[in-house]
């Protein structure tokens, strides 16, 4: 019987707990056989994280002569909510520029939505003409989720589609409580209640786009009658209450039903404080947010520069929210770190004086590893252990990925080495998604992904281009 051949990551710092490190080889082919260490000593991160010091501690343990860059190894990331937007939208977005900029990004598995896709994974037919469409198409790999949309709301064939997807391997089911798509209608309170009953049946989650439709267009439709088009009236239609009461409503299907309900891409201290007092009653509500909630507030419009590139649903908001997102990764109430990455081309959706048109997506995989490693580990902001938990291992258990988030044996051979004594400032033109726009444009991240594994892979590496690897998989989902 032919068996792969064991491979060594040589002299990699591994998180051990907390801010501790231990100085490791890791033994792999498609898995990992064994993490090795080199020596039982654990160190502090405060005593490596200068880069000479770093290298005067650990040469001492290693039997290399020549240059080593002790890189840090964590499990590769995975991004549980991203718009890749095959079959359908490709002038957009396609899983082939997006899934190469995810590994770039130091991400292994992505979760991709199903409204963004024609037709929209809201039947069994439906997944597999997309999982059709994404033959050999992925350098990572993939789960899908199902989706539950208003158009054409029917509870008997709802149920049935629900179940069919479920047997099908999607992770979870997405919906919205206000869509501007109409492909993927939103639900109503009611629809959204039958909808968590049946869910809720599967075991899987029910995850939820949360701003209160009726405030949201019935302000939308007076700043429009007084002829305001400008960043501040999009921002005050969508504003935290907006959020909120969309939350608080959720959150009472959840007193009512067995269901897992999951936030997706939360934005305001008011809502998480509604989510953080349902978690403390036991309710099954759990939630996300992305890095541009945690890096940017509603004065970043006035840069001009960016200030089309940042427009998001919901919208980014104040100083005080983003300290309490930050306070939110740090306490454990906010589950994982997502990008809601959706692209387009920005001369054509991103470029109009009139902020209504401007098309709502941020082009975010690329950036995410760095960003977290940057802002939220390196200044103190959260823990090494929680920030890899926040980028790969959380999600892995939430959505049930089996084998994925964790640098263990028998693991898949995921992995992501993580230069923290680099920096890189970010730019356009060198991201590897079809969108090529950020609002990170010209910030400093003091984090760099410097080689991602797909299952042994080497996908990517920064020092030499890596033959085209289209090895990324399907991934079902079986509660």
């Amino acid at each position: 019987m032919h068996s792969e051949k064991i491979n060594i990551v040589k002299d990699v710092l591994v998180c051990a707990a907390e801010n501790k490190i231990q100085l490791c080889d890791i033994y792999y082919d498609s898995k990992i056989k064994e993490i090795k260490p080199k020596s039982e000593k654990l160190f502090d991160w405060i005593d490596l994280k200068e880069k000479h010091k770093r290298d005067l501690i650990l040469k001492q343990f290693t039997d290399s002569n020549g240059e080593i860059s002790f890189f840090l190894a964590m499990p590769g990331a995975i991004d549980p909510h991203v718009h890749f937007d095959t079959p359908g939208f490709e002038f957009r977005e396609n899983f082939e520029h997006a899934s190469l900029a995810s590994a770039y990004g130091g991400t292994t598995t992505i979760i991709d939505m199903p409204c963004t896709s024609l037709p929209p994974v809201t039947t069994r037919a439906n997944l597999q003409i997309k999982l059709e469409a994404l033959k050999n198409k992925s350098y990572i790999d993939y789960a899908l989720r199902g989706g539950v949309a208003g158009n054409d709301f029917d509870e008997n064939v709802i149920e049935k589609n629900i179940r069919e997807l479920d047997k099908a391997g999607v992770d979870g089911f997405k919906a919205y409580m206000i869509s501007g798509m109409g492909t993927f209608k939103d639900l109503t309170q009611e629809q959204m209640i039958y909808a968590a009953k049946i869910i809720g049946k599967t075991g899987k989650p029910l995850l939820v786009h949360a701003e209160d439709k009726e405030l949201v267009a019935n302000r939308e439709q007076l700043f429009k009658s007084m002829n305001r088009s400008d960043w501040k009236a999009y921002c005050e239609s969508r504003d935290v209450q907006a959020e909120a009461e969309a939350v608080n409503k959720l959150i009472s299907i959840a007193k009512k039903v067995d269901c897992r309900i999951h936030i997706v891409h939360l934005s305001s201290e008011s809502a998480l404080m509604a989510v953080k007092k349902a978690q403390e009653k036991g309710l099954k509500i759990t939630t996300e947010t992305c890095p541009h909630y945690l890096y940017f507030t509603q004065k970043d419009f006035e840069n001009e520069a960016i200030r089309n590139f940042l427009k998001t649903a919901p919208p980014v908001k104040f100083e005080e929210d983003k300290d309490a997102l930050w306070q939110g990764l740090f306490d454990g109430s906010i589950l994982f770190v997502t990008t809601d990455h959706a692209g387009c081309d920005p001369a054509i959706e991103k470029s109009s004086q009139n902020f209504w048109d401007v098309y709502g997506g941020i082009p975010g995989v690329e950036h995410r590893v760095p960003f977290l490693f940057s802002e939220g580990f390196l200044k103190g902001k959260l823990s090494l252990e929680q920030t890899i938990k926040l980028l790969s291992s959380n999600a892995a258990d939430y959505f049930g990925l089996k084998n994925k988030g964790y640098l263990k044996q028998g693991y898949d051979a995921d992995i992501a080495l993580i230069d923290l004594w680099s920096s890189e400032i970010i730019s356009s033109v060198n991201m590897h998604s079809k969108g090529k726009y950020t609002p990170f444009e010209g910030v400093r991240f003091n984090a760099v992904v410097e080689k991602t594994f797909l299952r042994g892979k080497l996908v990517i590496t920064r020092e030499e281009k890596i033959e085209e690897l289209f090895c990324g998989e399907f991934i079902r989902i079986d509660v």
